[in-house]
């Protein structure tokens, strides 16, 4: 259970994050002229890379992060038809799903970047001289 929660509990505690906010009648900031597209994208993208951290550490596909992000977005879409005020939209759960492409993508790049920058670390051989100047 230990081992689920630290792969898997900082998805679902911003997965529940989101469901708080599409509870909400209305929002305390203004999401109008394209922001409230902004900022679907950004939450899940958000939840894209949390999703691939435990995809990751429990060893699964990547495209069961992804599949996860995009169900959890359109069930998020159906759920705020029943919330007064809010209105599912088509194009806020297409912003849903290139978040969640977006957080998976730099999850993913960060790691190889990350690991290729302590890999190079330990192949290179320890020098007390400067490369450049020559000098000690």
């Amino acid at each position: 259970m230990i081992r689920f929660l630290r792969d898997w509990g900082p998805a679902l505690l911003w997965a529940g994050l989101i469901v708080f906010l599409s509870s909400q009648t209305t929002l305390p900031v203004s999401l109008h002229g394209g922001r409230d597209k902004l900022a679907h994208f950004g939450a899940y993208a958000v939840l894209g890379f949390l999703l691939a951290h435990g995809q990751h550490r429990a060893g699964i596909a990547l495209l069961w992060a992804i599949a996860l992000g995009w169900l959890f977005g359109a069930f998020d879409e159906m759920y705020q038809g029943f919330v007064p005020g809010r209105t599912p939209a088509f194009a806020d759960w297409v912003a849903d799903a290139l978040g969640v492409l977006a957080g998976v993508t730099s999850y993913h790049l960060g790691r190889r970047w990350w690991s290729g920058r302590r890999t190079e670390r330990r192949r290179r051989p320890f020098h007390s001289m400067d490369e450049n100047s020559g000098t000690a």
